[in-house]
């Protein structure tokens, strides 16, 4: 039988605190809250040493008006206001590999921050029935708004200890046979299903092998596509290949902002076409894996905005929009008819290739078939 575990406030016992975990504020070094979180010296990423460097400015600026009694107050303000126009500059143009970087910020809010922050009387359920309970993959009913739902979520762990308890992210087949369980259950009361999507992909491992991982993944996508109920699914980090997709079937797909989704990682594609990681740029240019290019190739239904900055940057008010996004839809959602709904969701994952991907396959069909006629060889009449 499934077990519930809560603490009084509704909080899973076995997740890090949020507060720490969005703002660990423990490491050495300066800390800056210009952007709304204190983001510590080694936490910038490459293409942010600019941001990084106004921070250092605006703490001596601060250190020295303490010691020394002078006002600089106009100078912070005026580096902060070019600190928010730089960001403002690097995120509107971010590449594709740079999103997967600020996809995997070891501060970006991960799922125990959405259930501390977004989710009422939140109660876990664990255990497959069948081999054994999946630390990767979170399950439980909570309230979201004013709607009671069940949340399945990936949880890729905070501190080290959390990672490897959690397999950083990467589900094995009972992960995937928990998640559908709990998802059944909630079917059979009429309670929506949001997951949360955040993994590098389904662990590759012997044993996940031997258990039936590709089966596992393969029969959520068969039984989520005509689960009863509505199902949001929003990918708030990494949405990693199969591993994705196991919990990644419903009648709505968003991604926030800098999050991204592939078929594989820009490393694993790297090292397959060229057998070498550092093409990983490339790689992740030429998967289209931002969310930006996967709304105009209908690959999603929706993008939620993040803070300037990423989520890492405020974590407040990325669950805000999440947790704004969720209500609206199921309201939404929860207008049609069962028939309708079944029937939407239906056609949605048909027209799957049937947008500008199938055009731009029928462009190069084209061009092959020019190419192929300007290539023939003219035939010559036989002399008499």
């Amino acid at each position: 039988m499934a077990k519930a575990k809560s603490n009084n406030n509704g909080t899973p016992p076995r997740f890090a605190s949020p507060a720490a975990a969005s703002c660990d504020t423990s490491r050495s070094g300066k800390q800056s809250e210009a952007a709304g979180c204190k983001i510590g010296d080694g936490d910038y990423l490459d293409f942010e040493q600019k941001v990084a460097d106004f921070d250092r400015q605006i703490n001596e600026l601060r250190r020295l008006s303490s010691q020394k009694g002078i006002d600089y107050s106009a100078e912070i303000r005026r580096l902060q206001h070019q600190q928010v126009a730089e960001l403002k500059k690097v995120y509107s143009n971010l590449t594709a590999w740079q999103t997967v970087q600020v996809a995997r910020h070891p501060k970006r809010p991960l799922l125990a921050d959405y259930i501390h922050s977004m989710v009422k009387d939140f109660r876990e359920l664990h255990g497959d029935r069948c081999f054994g309970d999946d630390g990767a993959i979170v399950t439980g009913f909570g309230q979201i708004g004013r709607e009671k739902v069940l949340i399945v979520g990936q949880n890729k762990g905070r501190s080290l200890k959390e990672k490897v308890t959690r397999n950083f992210g990467c589900a094995n087949p009972e992960g995937y046979r928990k998640a559908l369980a709990k998802m059944k259950f909630a079917a059979k009361f009429g309670l929506p299903v949001v997951t949360l999507i955040d993994t590098p992909g389904a662990y590759p491992g012997i044993g996940a092998e031997e258990r039936g991982q590709a089966q596992a993944i393969a029969v959520n996508l068969f039984e989520m596509s005509r689960l009863p109920v509505p199902v949001i699914c929003i990918c708030i980090g990494e949405g990693g290949s199969g591993g994705a997709l196991g919990i990644g079937v419903g009648d709505r797909l968003a991604m926030l902002e800098f999050a991204y989704y592939s078929v594989i990682s820009p490393e694993g594609c790297a090292g397959i076409l060229w057998r070498d990681g550092s093409q990983a740029p490339e790689a992740a240019e030429a998967l289209k894996l931002t969310s930006k290019d996967l709304l105009k190739m209908k690959l999603i239904d929706d993008v939620i905005a993040e803070p300037l900055g990423g989520a890492h940057r405020n974590v407040h008010d990325t669950v805000y929009n999440v947790e704004r996004y969720i209500i609206r839809t199921l309201a939404a959602l929860k207008r049609a008819k069962l028939e309708t709904l079944l029937e939407n969701r239906y056609k949605k994952l048909r027209a799957i290739g049937s947008g500008p991907t199938a055009v731009l396959r029928g462009k190069s069909a084209r061009i092959k078939t020019v190419e192929a006629t300007q290539s023939r060889p003219k035939s010559v009449p036989a002399k008499v």
